[in-house]
């Protein structure tokens, strides 16, 4: 059983040309242990409490060992007479009395000491060094074009939660595992960074190719996406940070289980990137609270209860750059400025949320999904007196479950993805405030739990989808013929027809088949899919 829980993808060239493999130095090793021991001991209190203090059956068991030791050592003496007997053809007295060669050398299970190769001193051993021509084609495995995209996925597979970092390769139909990074839990959110956090931050560099996860765990982890096979995230950020460094005892007395300024302590359900002040993200938790990490310290610098329930969806203001949109299952959505979060503006929908988003075409409106199948569309300057007066531009019955997914194309104004647990991916024209469906899909995903489109201008069309079938689909939805036609109008160059185009890991697909060679996903037309194209 597997399932990719969420994506996000990576634009073109931030990713090096040549991940590093990961490596430990003395100060590494001394960062790992701790995490180590910090990981050990939370295992051995979890022991301890799942034992418990209760010794209530403890006599029963007590008498039954001396009745089984009493019938024990009654069978074991019949037994050794027998053994004693059987074993004396095997002389094991003298078991340990080497035989010797022609020349009186002893002749061990290793074969004679004179076999042994030495090497002089600085002398390679040609059995260990790997040849240098090896190097160069495992070097070239690892190698990322400029013009390739990441796509990152968390996903969990057979109880085993990891993230498979994806190279996307647009001009070669080609979509593969790089390489994966494992996971404590159920990965609930992806979010890519540019900023150098932990092990990065110590070089001179002011970027980073990074990702934050949130999980099921209340702790957040970073990892750098240009080193391959890491053991450890490179930076923590929650009360697993705090243990590592010492900053707080590791009691389970001590430690905090209600919300709290400093840290989570419930599963982080979404992670948003401040774009215009790149060492600022913002997380949302099942704790229902929302708080803002300073990356340059890995410290929450804020934290808002402006909920009453899990907060789920986060989205910062493309232009005004310190207000923030959450969405929550008190069925509220909250727009307010960091700075002053007293100060908010709340709208109300007959659901639980799924999904928050601004409109980056026209900032002035936010779009919102939720759990009953339905779509809404916000003016920010229209704001209600009460939740309950909220009235959007207009709304749709997108689905008839779940909207789990949603994403605005950035290339053309209008144009919107929905993703549903009823396993359809639906392309949409909102033109106008008039919303028509321009397509719709069952891409073999199972139920979609995460559509995106890629952000870069080359490959703007294309559409990562994933779902509980464990697959990713990347649909170049310019191909689509419904789709040319719905928006040539704003792009001439979608004018006539072309083979429809879409690439993908299948569903449970066993990468063993091709031993060392990327996976190549099934690409082609649109038979076999179940769809329905606007007329």
């Amino acid at each position: 059983m597997s399932m990719i829980t969420t994506t996000a993808w990576v634009r073109r060239g931030v990713a090096a040309q040549f991940p590093t493999k990961y490596e430990i130095d003395e100060k590494e090793m001394d960062r790992i242990s701790k995490l180590a021991r910090m990981q050990l001991e939370d295992a051995q209190e979890d022991l301890n409490a799942a034992q418990g203090n209760d010794d209530s059956g403890k006599k029963d068991d007590d008498a039954m060992e001396d009745d089984a030791e009493e019938k024990g050592e009654k069978d074991a003496s019949k037994k050794k007479t027998d053994d004693d007997n059987d074993l004396k053809e095997y002389d094991l007295d003298h078991y340990d009395s080497d035989e010797v060669d022609e020349d009186g050398e002893k002749i061990t299970m290793f074969g004679n000491v004179k076999s042994l190769a030495y090497h002089e001193p600085n002398e390679e051993d040609p059995y260990l060094v790997v040849p240098e021509e090896e190097d160069d084609e495992e070097r070239e495995e690892l190698q990322i074009l400029p013009t390739d995209n990441l796509l990152l996925a968390g996903k969990v597979e057979d109880e085993v939660a990891h993230l498979e970092v994806y190279v996307y390769e647009d001009a070669a139909d080609n979509l593969y595992v790089h390489h994966d990074i494992m996971l404590p839990a159920i990965p609930l959110c992806v979010e890519w960074l540019d900023f150098p956090v932990g092990k990065s931050a110590d070089s001179t560099s002011t970027t980073g190719n990074i990702v934050a996860v949130g999980t099921m765990e209340p702790d957040i982890e970073v990892w750098d996406l240009d080193v391959v096979d890491s053991m450890y995230p490179n930076a923590i950020l929650g009360q697993g940070s705090a243990d590592a460094e010492g900053d707080a005892k590791k009691s389970k007395k001590k430690k905090k289980t209600k919300a709290n300024d400093e840290f989570h302590v419930d599963s982080v359900l979404a992670l948003a990137a401040n774009r215009q002040h790149r060492n600022l993200l913002a997380s949302a938790s099942a704790d229902r609270t929302v708080k803002l990490w300073d990356l340059n310290t890995a410290k929450s610098a804020k934290s808002y209860s402006h909920h009453t329930d899990k907060v789920c969806s986060l989205d910062w203001h493309p232009k005004e750059s310190t207000v923030l949109l959450s969405g929550s299952y008190d069925r509220t959505i909250v727009a307010a400025d960091m700075r002053s979060p007293d100060t908010k503006a709340r709208w109300g929908v007959d659901a639980d949320v799924e999904t928050v988003r601004w409109d980056v075409h026209d900032p002035n409106y936010f779009y919102v999904t939720t759990d009953g199948g339905m779509v809404y569309r916000y003016d920010i300057r229209n704001v209600p007196a009460t939740p309950k007066d909220s009235k959007p531009v207009w709304s749709l019955q997108a689905h008839d479950s779940s909207v789990s997914s949603f994403d605005i194309n950035p290339a053309i104004p209008g144009f919107i993805a929905t993703g549903s647990t009823d396993k359809q991916v639906k392309l949409w024209n909102v033109e106008n405030d008039k919303p028509s469906m321009v397509v719709s899909r069952k891409l073999d995903v199972g139920k979609v739990f995460s559509t995106n489109f890629a952000p870069d201008a080359e490959v703007g069309f294309r559409l990562a989808v994933a779902g509980s079938k464990g697959s990713v689909q990347i649909w170049d939805t310019s191909t689509n013929a419904a789709v040319r036609r719905a928006f040539v109008s704003r792009m001439p160059s979608l004018q006539g027809d072309v083979k429809e185009r879409m690439v993908g890991m299948q569903p449970d697909q066993d990468e063993s088949d091709d031993e060392g060679a990327p996976e190549t996903g099934a690409v082609g037309g649109a038979d076999g899919w179940e769809s329905m194209d606007e007329d």
